[in-house]
């Protein structure tokens, strides 16, 4: 049975297919890093422009379980401020992501968890680094080349 004939809209819209399908996951994992990775950078510098505010909103806003405010402060700090650049580089990404990952996680169920919809976007960002990698525009890529022969 032969292929009923395209009309040029069809034609123009499965060349555009095409060539999106052409486009590398590794510069959109790219992307993903970077977009993630500044959320949290910003949110790390914040912090250190006024330590003093940030220890206030540990002890009073945050008020994490088990950890004493500025205990909580400065892991939060450190965290926010290191693993997005490891992130960014992709150099171990999927250990920083996945720190940040469950800095989102307690975020969400013990700070805010009215901000669900922002949660589940860096989640989701942050899960496809931790499941997929940092794609092969990274540092873990030669690494990872070298230990397991690809990238």
């Amino acid at each position: 049975m032969s292929q009923p004939s395209r009309t040029p809209l069809v034609s123009r819209l499965a060349t555009v297919r095409a060539v999106l399908g052409r486009v590398p996951q590794s510069v959109f994992s790219l992307l993903f890093r970077v977009s993630v990775g500044a959320v949290f950078f910003k949110s790390g510098l914040v912090k250190i422009q006024s330590w003093d505010t940030t220890v206030g909103l540990f002890r009073d806003e945050y008020a994490l379980p088990l950890l004493p405010p500025h205990v909580a402060a400065y892991l939060g700090t450190a965290a926010e401020l290191i693993c997005p650049v490891l992130i960014v580089l992709g150099l171990f990404a999927r250990l920083g992501a996945a720190a940040l990952f469950a800095m989102t996680m307690v975020i969400q169920v013990l700070v805010y968890p009215e901000n669900w919809a922002e949660h589940l976007m860096w989640a989701s960002l942050l899960g496809f680094i931790i499941t997929r990698g940092p794609g092969t525009l990274s540092l873990d890529a030669p690494i990872a080349h070298q230990l397991f022969g690809r990238p």
